[in-house]
């Protein structure tokens, strides 16, 4: 989604959070290190996270974290630790959130960042897996009586700076030979705000963004989110590159996940199934059969140990983000790939 503006040297201690004290500066070592060992050394995971984006990562009434995003990062720690709850939260905002990552800070982000060729070769950083398929919308009141992007020629629109969502607006405003006056923030809070105070006639980010975003006003029902995308935005957790085997162990983290709901497995039967399922391709996805967890430095139960305690990528999306949550997104894009979506479980074998 947005792109880090120029690395400035910001405090992050103060959007530190979870039951750990922050590790020391000195934490950051070479990008050779083992993020794994470190992780069971410290004994827990370190995740970038957002603010407070409904349904991928924000806090509840009881203050714990929750979200799409927030249960990718407790998966992988299900599957290093088989406790969910070694983790610290460190939570970030745009211009800090690739910052961690490239010092060493966190082991993993997961805090809907889109994955672009730039991104991928020039930051230093990795992007092992997308786990949400996602475009740029815009939002606008139901009073303006605008039912299309195409409609908002001559508009004024608040987007936050530096990112891809500035870049995608140009772009499309230009393609289609639209006149539009933008107002920047620096973040995307502040854009929010002054949208919804009315400095502008339209906010633009992110599709699921928007619905979460759209939450937080004092009266929802009094904006739309038009029904177009104007770009592509595959969402997915970075971390820092030269470590590939932490790489693979986020990536088959969300892939472990997406096999079990194609093959039926969930929180409430995985257990079962663990003792008596003659499924070849189940029994190796919990460990039964094959020494594949041994393979990144895990226990062979790894995926079990993920699906018992955080469950299969359908019930992660329906509790977070889906039909029956606060934000009521359809599968859409997000849907297995036997289901029309671009979901894809790979293979276990």
């Amino acid at each position: 989604m947005k792109r880090a503006l120029a690395a400035a040297a910001l405090g992050l201690a103060g959007l530190m959070s979870g039951p750990f004290a922050a590790p020391a500066t000195g934490e950051a070592q070479a990008q050779t290190a083992n993020v794994l060992e470190r992780a069971k050394q410290r004994g827990y995971l370190t995740c970038g996270i957002h603010t407070g984006l409904p349904g991928f990562g924000y806090q509840d009434d009881q203050q714990q974290w929750r979200g799409l995003d927030v249960d990718l990062c407790r998966a992988v720690a299900a599957a290093i630790f088989d406790d969910p709850t070694k983790i610290r939260f460190v939570q970030t905002t745009t211009q800090t959130r690739f910052i961690v990552v490239q010092t060493g800070d966190v082991d993993m982000l997961a805090r809907n960042a889109t994955y672009t060729l730039a991104r991928d070769t020039a930051m230093g950083m990795a992007w092992p897996v997308i786990n949400f398929f996602d475009g740029q919308g815009f939002i606008v009141r139901r009073s303006l009586n605008v039912t299309s992007v195409k409609g908002l020629s001559g508009a004024t629109i608040c987007v936050t700076q530096g990112t891809t969502t500035e870049l995608n607006l140009a772009d499309y405003f230009r393609s289609n030979n639209l006149n539009y006056e933008v107002v920047s923030f620096k973040t995307n809070e502040e854009g929010v705000k002054a949208f919804e105070a009315g400095r502008c006639d339209s906010f633009t980010t992110d599709s699921s963004g928007l619905a979460a975003e759209r939450l937080k006003f004092a009266n929802p029902n009094d904006f739309v989110i038009l029904p177009e995308l104007i770009s592509r935005e595959p969402l997915g957790p970075a971390v820092r590159r030269g470590d590939e085997n932490f790489a693979a162990i986020v990536r088959w983290t969300h892939y472990a996940m997406l096999n079990a709901e194609d093959l039926g497995v969930t929180r409430a039967n995985v257990a079962e199934l663990a003792r008596s399922t003659q499924s070849p391709e189940i029994r190796r996805l919990l460990g039964l059969d094959g020494k594949f967890g041994e393979a990144m430095g895990l226990s062979n139960d790894w995926a079990l140990r993920i699906i018992r305690h955080v469950g299969n990528y359908g019930e992660v999306f329906e509790r977070n983000v889906g039909a029956g949550s606060r934000l009521g997104l359809p599968r859409g894009l997000n849907a297995l790939w036997s289901q029309g979506g671009q979901q894809y479980p790979y293979p276990i074998r």
